[in-house]
């Protein structure tokens, strides 16, 4: 058997494995000196155990946990794999955290040691470390702050270390499966962030479901763009073990505003990316479109329109078959150049993705999928696939995945790539796998409503943001915020109403939008159920991470901005 596709008790004792059998294949691409620079296998394993041995030497050890705080770079899965070989904790950090959100993670996590990427977040942490209980050892990829003591080092000194890739390797194949890999702090939308104890069994679980999925596609040897941080528990499984282990090249984006031409530069087989982005790239889309002739938007119009009919039907007929191969050369060939003509799979993750949304992608021949997950389930729990896609449903379970709908509609989840508990928060863990009737069982229960439909899972809401109005009507406040955002005049937006006569919202518009915001709300009005329809609205100011108001994987976060705009939500109630 190729070790390829045999199992690993641990993540490091499979990058290290596939690094001794792909040593001179390329793993990493960035961008470095103004050129796109490549990093082999065969070096991240040495850089693996210089970084190894260098904890070591700073009196690092298993059970350790190790603040990881950087952009994506190689640096970032080298340091993420040293630190777990040694039997030490990862715990991914977001570059946007403020230094009060290190200090909560720093004292919550215990982390005596931090890696980070530039001077100017080394200077974040250590005023966060202030805060908390301080640092013994701080490592830089760039020169550490002069102020920095003696605790501080030099990415160059530690990958200088010597160290033993054969040795570290057999240690990483004793290690036992069900021991901590990371502890990633959920960023939640509300209250502080929990730290989710992962196992390698979890992230192994989450590999082993999608390998046939890969194998089918034909992924090795392809180009990954990874636009999302590594931070984020889906791109720290998927980008970070899940996608170089099958055999893609990870290729790091330089930034959102770098997408577009990355795309066609790189030409990726895989993306992935939150709604957000999805929505941003459709609206330069018909931004283009409106600079181009009136046929030319009539093909374009046509085209999503018999698009849309192939999937949702009625059947096309013999004309309009014969129209739709005609647009398929003149509009949807030009399109998926645009994103580089080789993709196989755009996969929509973090926050739901609007059916209109991936229908509009999809019905321009570009493969958008839609997934579903959480930090506490590895974090993959279901996808749709390329040759079997209902996008109005998140996919079936991954192999291996057990899934069941409870009585009162909440989707729960069993399986090795299930978490072992919340950091130090026994109540929380007590919570995450208690059944209704109080009993603790071993599902995990996920605060999410949903369906099953033919073995495809599709979400309906949150259990728990239900909004119930003065009347007794329950509202799904997710369906009406994703319907609005999912307008080409809104950027962001939040309802509320609970005790409330009706549904009111606050609305971000998008650049140059805000006298159109009125004639987005009414399409939506148009969309919604009579108890749904939001009744006054106003625009306001951007949520932001800065304010505190959205999480770094860009969704807002609902109970603090219904909180921090108490008096304009009252002013729309009158």
């Amino acid at each position: 058997m190729p070790k390829s596709q045999r199992n690993w008790p641990t993540l490091p004792a499979m990058m290290l494995a596939l690094a001794a059998e792909w040593a001179d294949r390329p793993l990493f691409r960035y961008w470095q000196g103004g050129a796109w620079q490549s990093l082999r296998w065969g070096d991240f394993a040495l850089r693996v155990a210089s970084v190894a041995a260098f904890l070591r030497a700073k009196g690092v050890g298993p059970g350790d946990r190790v603040m990881l705080v950087s952009e994506n770079r190689p640096e970032f899965p080298i340091a993420d794999t040293a630190i777990m070989a040694i039997g030490a904790v990862t715990v991914p950090t977001y570059t946007t955290n403020l230094a009060g959100d290190h200090a909560h993670i720093l004292r919550d996590s215990g982390a005596r040691t931090a890696i980070v990427s530039t001077r100017r977040l080394a200077e974040k942490v250590l005023e966060g470390a202030a805060l908390a209980n301080g640092l013994d050892l701080l490592i830089t990829f760039e020169d550490p702050p002069t102020d920095a003591g003696l605790l501080a080092h030099g990415w160059a000194e530690a990958i200088a270390t010597p160290g033993d890739v054969a040795a570290l390797h057999a240690e990483a194949e004793a290690g036992p499966t069900d021991s901590l890999a990371c502890l990633i702090y959920t960023s939640g939308t509300g209250g502080l962030p929990k730290g989710v104890m992962l196992p390698h069994r979890a992230l192994l679980a989450n590999r082993a479901g999608v390998v046939p999925l890969a194998d089918r596609l034909g992924l090795k040897g392809k180009p990954y763009l990874s636009f999302l941080p590594l931070s984020h528990s889906y791109e720290h499984t998927v980008g970070g073990f899940l996608l170089p282990s099958v055999g893609m090249e990870v290729v790091y984006s330089r930034g959102a505003d770098r997408l577009s031409h990355e795309l066609a530069e790189i030409k990726p087989a895989v993306l992935t990316a939150v709604p957000r982005l999805f929505e941003v790239l459709r609206g330069r889309i018909l931004l283009g479109l409106e600079k181009e002739t009136p046929f030319k938007r009539r093909l374009f119009d046509r085209t999503v329109e018999l698009g849309l009919r192939k999937m949702d039907g009625p059947p096309l007929g013999l004309f309009e078959k014969l129209q739709d191969l005609v647009l398929d050369r003149l509009v949807r060939t030009k399109t998926r150049a645009r994103f580089g003509g080789e993709l196989l799979a755009m996969v929509s993750g973090g926050a739901r993705l609007d059916p209109d949304l991936s229908g509009f992608f999809l019905a321009l021949g570009l493969p958008v999928l839609q997934g579903y997950g959480q930090t506490e389930a590895g974090p993959v729990v279901s996808v749709n696939l390329p040759w079997a896609n209902r996008r109005h449903t998140v996919g079936p379970p991954l192999q291996g995945v057990e899934l069941r709908i409870a009585e009162d509609g909440e989707v729960l989840v069993r399986g090795d790539l299930v978490m072992t508990g919340y950091w130090n928060n026994p109540e929380a863990t007590a919570a995450a796998f208690r059944a209704p009737n109080g009993e603790t069982d071993n599902w995990l229960h996920t605060g999410d409503v949903g369906v099953l439909e033919d073995g495809y899972l599709r979400i309906t809401d949150r259990k728990r943001d239900f909004i119930k109005t003065l009347g007794g009507d329950m509202v799904s406040p997710a369906k009406v915020e994703s319907l609005l955002m999912a307008e080409p005049e809104v950027h962001q937006a939040v309802v509320a109403g609970e005790g409330r006569p009706g549904i009111v919202a606050l609305v971000v518009p998008a650049d140059g939008m805000a006298d159109k915001v009125a004639e987005a709300v009414r399409r939506v009005n148009g969309k919604l159920a009579t108890i749904e329809r939001i009744r006054h609205f106003a625009v306001t100011e951007p949520f932001t991470i800065d304010n505190g108001l959205l999480t770094p994987t860009m969704k807002v976060k609902r109970r603090a901005a219904i909180e921090a705009r108490t008096g304009e939500f009252e002013r729309l109630w009158g």
